[in-house]
């Protein structure tokens, strides 16, 4: 392949926030074979002495005499396929865990007054990046983007990038050691080189403002920022159908901010029944580039979820971000088009896309297929609340999640947790990570799954300190799979909390195919009668506005080890991993209907 480049101004490579709408730019992807080395004692970056080596795999050192010693040789590696996981390319690493390092080659020939920047997708876990040999980066965390300015790393002519991937658990990691999902491990989404001015939009934001019922006019905020604190600039935002333009000079920290008016009678609102999108256009000084965007707007009033100013019933289902058919990381358009499908299937205006930011197709394929989102991330179980760096990791990966998916219509509220623990270092961590995604993003919903702890006989109340941090309380419950069925009808729920409710999980396991007594486990009938009794159970929880049953498909996990029936699959999937639908599939639907 052959791109051409730009020459930056740094001295060497710099990562930097991330860029808003990457695909808007020039690119040339870096996806296809890579060659990879698996490297469980990691000899590659550290000597006998576990201290880093200067001699390390990422100089991909040839030897230049017969008597040179080099213990590892890229070219004559096997290849994999990139994006994806090692643990469904390589039968040998199907549970491993280490390091494997990657090596990609290709051609570019360098221009002047541009930048280059390496974009990764996302990297599982702990990843470092050379390009021809020198340093472009360290980056934490598994499902969020991240770009380096590699411009004075390329070459004209052969330039190599080497990635040292690392997805062992940690207790201070988050997610945290223990998860109940697979260990993925390799660059798991797109690499591209991406050609950037030298003085570019690193960010820019577009959201419809809240108004009265009815409002003859309808305002829409425009903010944006440079990649540089720098005055002078022009800035043109233009959405050529409803005739809109204005023009704008960024100010002394390189920022503009405006709202644009339009007759309420000429906007289409985004829905799940009308995914309406506007084409943006933006220029700055003389680079231009375009974005898809729907404008609507998302708040509570007492116990309802309102969407453009009318209540809304979210009929959702929970997602892994797994290939519909055979496991593994699921990476491509086709991929979220499939799951999506089966969703909208089921009947489902929503989607929870659990327990982390998934690949950015997936938001955007929802956007236009009319399917509302709930975006996570990966703060689950028991974190370790009070360590400095696990803190500064989760707000990394909330403001990069917020960073990619700020401009889409469909992504109505941001999770910050999944089921953890109470106690005061808890509520600490997770305030300041509520209050911090509101400096980032005021216009959507602030939630996250908790647990019911103040269970008594039949009486299950939700007792909380978090409450007063979120928009929407939601709660994970598994009344018919962790308690018995027969008590569903019995129960009671108090929710103290004059907030719309969503229950973010319930659900219990099933093996396709296999047919039994409502009360035999892990038949589809058990599972057909759990469906059953649940959704009347559901039926009488005051303010209840939503739910995410758990799961659209079964997925894979190292818990889940019974043989003949789990074989490493979590089992409470609506579909089977072979894309068959189980009969619980149309308990759902049916009762959406009535939604």
């Amino acid at each position: 392949m052959l791109l051409a480049v730009g020459l930056g101004l740094t001295a060497s490579a710099e990562e930097l926030p991330l860029i808003q709408n990457v695909n808007a730019y020039e690119s040339c992807s870096l996806n296809g074979e890579w060659n990879y080395i698996v490297d469980v004692q990691e000899e590659g970056y550290y000597d006998y002495r576990m201290n880093p080596t200067a001699w390390g795999f990422f100089r991909n050192a040839k030897p230049q005499k017969p008597e040179d010693l080099i213990e590892y040789d890229f070219d004559k590696s096997p290849t994999m396929k990139i994006p994806s996981d090692w643990n469904t390319q390589d039968e040998r690493l199907f549970f491993y865990e280490g390091t494997v390092w990657f090596k990609k080659s290709f051609q570019t020939v360098p221009v002047q007054n541009c930048r280059t920047l390496l974009y990764f997708g996302a990297v599982n876990y702990d990843c470092h990046v050379w390009v021809n040999g020198k340093k472009a980066g360290h980056h934490i965390g598994g499902f969020t983007p991240f770009n380096y300015d590699v411009s004075n790393l390329l070459v004209n002519g052969e330039n190599t990038v080497i990635v040292k991937v690392d997805n062992k658990r940690h207790a201070e990691d988050v997610p945290t050691q223990i998860f109940d999902w697979w260990n993925y491990g390799g660059i798991t989404r797109d690499v591209k080189l991406v050609k950037v001015p030298q003085i570019y939009l690193e960010d820019y934001d577009l959201q419809l403002l809240k108004a009265a019922d009815k409002a003859k006019v309808r305002e829409i905020s425009f903010s944006a920022k440079l990649n540089t604190k720098e005055a002078g600039h022009n800035v043109v935002v233009n959405i050529p159908e409803l005739k809109l333009e204005k023009q704008l000079t960024t100010d002394a920290e390189g920022r503009v901010s405006t709202t644009l008016k339009v007759a309420a009678k000429k906007l289409q609102l985004w829905s799940p029944e009308n995914p309406k999108l506007y084409d943006v256009r933006i220029l700055l000084d003389t680079s231009a580039f375009a974005d898809e965007i729907g404008f609507r707007t998302i708040e509570t009033r007492d116990k309802q979820i309102l969407l453009n100013g009318k209540p809304i019933f979210l009929k959702g289902i929970s997602i892994h971000n797994e290939k519909s058919n055979g496991g593994g990381r699921a990476n491509t358009v086709e991929d979220a088009r499939t799951l999506l499908s089966w969703a909208k299937e089921l009947g489902c205006n929503f989607v929870r896309l659990a327990h982390y930011p998934h690949h950015e197709e997936m938001v955007r394929e929802a956007e236009r297929m009319g399917i509302l989102v709930w975006s996570e991330i990966p703060v689950y179980w028991t974190i370790a609340w009070t360590n400095s760096k696990t803190f500064a990791n989760a707000k990394q990966q909330l403001t990069d999640m917020i960073a990619r998916d700020h401009n889409r219509a469909n992504v109505i509220i941001w999770s910050i947790a999944n089921e953890t623990p109470h106690s005061a270092e808890r509520d600490d961590f997770l305030g300041r990570l509520a209050k911090y995604a509101r400096t980032l993003d005021n216009t959507r919903l602030i939630s996250m799954a908790m647990e019911v702890t103040g269970a008594s006989n039949y009486v299950n109340r939700l007792n909380d300190n978090m409450n007063q941090y979120v928009d929407v309380v939601s709660f994970n419950q598994y009344i018919g799979w962790y308690r018995d069925v027969n008590d569903a009808p019995k129960m009671k729920w108090e929710i103290p909390y004059n907030k719309p409710v969503i229950v973010s999980e319930f659900g219990g396991g099933a093996k396709y195919g296999y047919h039994g007594a409502k009360n035999q486990r892990w038949t589809e009938e058990f599972q057909e009668n759990l469906y059953i009794e649940n959704t009347a159970m559901l039926d009488k929880i005051d303010g209840l506005a939503g739910t995410t049953p758990w799961i659209l498909k079964d997925f894979r996990s190292p818990r889940r080890v019974l043989p003949g029936v789990q074989d490493y699959y979590n089992m409470k999937g609506l579909v089977s991993d072979k894309g068959e639908k189980k009969k619980a599939f149309y308990v759902l639907k049916k009762w959406y209907e009535t939604k």
